[in-house]
Order: C-alpha cells, then structure tokens, then sequence
C-alpha cells in the first residue's frame, strides 16, 4: 500500500478522445481520501438503496423485468460513485476496512429509508446490527487505533 496522501482527487472522468490525455475532468475537490470516499459512499448508497428496494413501493405492480431494468439504471448511477469511492478509499485503506466502512454507511443510509421511505417499523434489530458492525469497525481498523 501506498503512504497516505495529505490530499486526494475526486475525480470523475470520463473518456472524451483529448489528444493527451484522453480524459475529461468533469470534477476535482482536494480533500482528504478518507473524507472523499466515505462522501462517495455516501452518495453510491444512497442510489444502491433505491435500487434495490424503491421498487417494492413504486413498482410493484409492474412486471418484475420492469423493475429489473429500472433498478439496474439506478445501479450504473449508484456505481459513478461507487468506483471512485473504492478506488481513492484503497489508497489508505485495506480493502477490508473499505467493505466494513461501506457497510456501515449502508445501514446508516438504510435505516432511514426503510423507516421514512417503506414505512417500516422501527426495530431493536437496527440497533444489534449496528452494534455487531460497531465490532466490525473495531476489528477492522484497530491497527490504526494503537
């Protein structure tokens, strides 16, 4: 693994045929990997979430092929962040800690889109999860605590 940068790029390419580079930049903000790819996550979970459930409340009474490829253009959204979160995340960060970072992130995001959105009940259940990931968390990054 690399040494961990002071400053990170976020940026979100896409190929436009520049005679040097090939590349257009379409954003760049210098900030922290660790920030950059949570923010990323963030963003990637959101669009994962609706992905995979919106279509139980908004589409269910459509054929499930339908839903199917509406959920799989919310997903290619959800994968524009999802990939550049990954990879300045894995700049300083195992891939491991990556996987229980997004995971937290993913019930954090999940929670209040199954409570405010599907208008499910709200459970102790969340909260041993989140408990067991708090485990995660620690056995995941406790190199980096001591």
């Amino acid at each position: 693994m690399t040494p961990i940068p002071v400053l990170a790029t976020i940026s979100a390419s896409i190929t436009c045929g520049l005679p040097h580079t090939g590349r257009l930049s379409v954003l760049q903000i210098p900030m922290n990997p660790i920030v950059a790819s949570v923010a990323l996550l963030f963003c990637s979970n959101i669009f994962m979430t609706f992905a995979w459930y919106a279509h139980l409340k908004e589409l269910n009474h459509k054929p499930w092929l339908i839903a199917a490829l509406i959920s799989w253009g919310i997903a290619l959204i959800e994968y524009l962040f999802q990939v550049p979160a990954n990879r300045i995340g894995h700049t300083v960060l195992t891939v491991g800690q990556l996987k229980i970072t997004q995971e937290v992130i993913t019930l954090t995001v999940f929670v209040p889109f199954s409570l405010f959105y599907l208008k499910e009940p709200l459970k102790l259940d969340y909260l041993w999860a989140g408990l067991c990931l708090l485990g995660a968390v620690y056995f995941m990054f406790r190199d980096k605590l001591g």
